[in-house]
């Protein structure tokens, strides 16, 4: 005869049980919410600390302002990338790395485009030339005429944009010996320019050109005594001891078409 097996009666929980269990769910909810509260007005969650590093052509206050946040600020309340395309806006910036370290520290690293020339104003005051066709004016600003200047050019002359940025591709090596850079403008090359270098030499070229020939133009410079480069549809050389015979005459043949 078999036996007959009888299951446990499973007890239901109490009410009061759980009852508890939703108590200790509020009350840890409210727990959490105050102390979140409390931490967002507490000084450790402001910024406390704000550096830049980078600039050298715009001030601090201009990253700052541009940042758009000030010590104090909730240290959370703006994301790093948000601040990073705020100052990116700015002209002579090319890129920001903004690194927030907790609790209160913000480090904006600014990079901005290479200044490739300079500009002397009809009033006097000289302004820096960017890669990308900034301008900046350098009254108040410590700086070291290093880079060509740009002489006798219109203040709307598209050549003059295109030159910053050609420059701006060209070995630094390069443009720090040029020390001036005039358009002379031609019929066949409206975007003709000639350059003084600080070794001595002069070229005619053109703005188009110039990158194509800047390989050319590094070895004549090396290797040849200081004279005359000419690099548009074809490329002479004259010394200045030698005189410049007809490669000086066609030139300026050209320069007055």
């Amino acid at each position: 005869m078999e036996k007959t097996q009888f299951m446990p009666v499973l007890k239901e929980p109490g009410p009061g049980r759980k009852s508890n269990r939703k108590l200790l769910i509020v009350l840890f909810l409210l727990f959490a919410i105050l102390l979140t509260v409390l931490f967002f007005n507490s000084s450790i969650s402001k910024i406390s600390t704000i550096t830049i590093a980078g600039q050298q052509y715009i001030g601090v206050s201009e990253v700052e302002e541009a940042a758009g946040i000030v010590i104090g600020d909730a240290f959370f309340g703006t994301s790093s990338s948000t601040i990073e395309e705020r100052i990116e806006q700015l002209s002579s910036v090319a890129k920001a790395t903004v690194t927030k370290s907790f609790p209160g520290e913000v480090h904006i690293q600014v990079e901005e485009y290479p200044s490739v020339g300079y500009e002397l104003s009809a009033s006097g005051q000289i302004t820096a030339l960017l890669s990308n066709g900034t301008t900046l004016a350098m009254q108040g600003r410590d700086f070291v005429v290093d880079k060509p200047v740009l002489s006798k050019w219109t203040e709307n002359d598209p050549n003059k944009v295109k030159l910053t940025k050609v420059l701006g591709e060209l070995p630094p090596a390069t443009i720090g010996d040029f020390s001036e850079i005039i358009p002379i403008p031609s019929a066949s090359y409206p975007d003709r320019i000639k350059i003084y270098t600080r070794t001595q030499f002069e070229i005619i070229t053109a703005i188009s050109l110039l990158k194509e020939k800047a390989p050319q133009l590094n070895a004549v410079i090396e290797r040849q005594p200081p004279g005359r480069v000419t690099m548009l549809l074809a490329d002479t050389y004259a010394s200045y001891e030698s005189g410049f015979g007809e490669s000086e005459d066609s030139n300026e043949k050209e320069k007055g078409e």
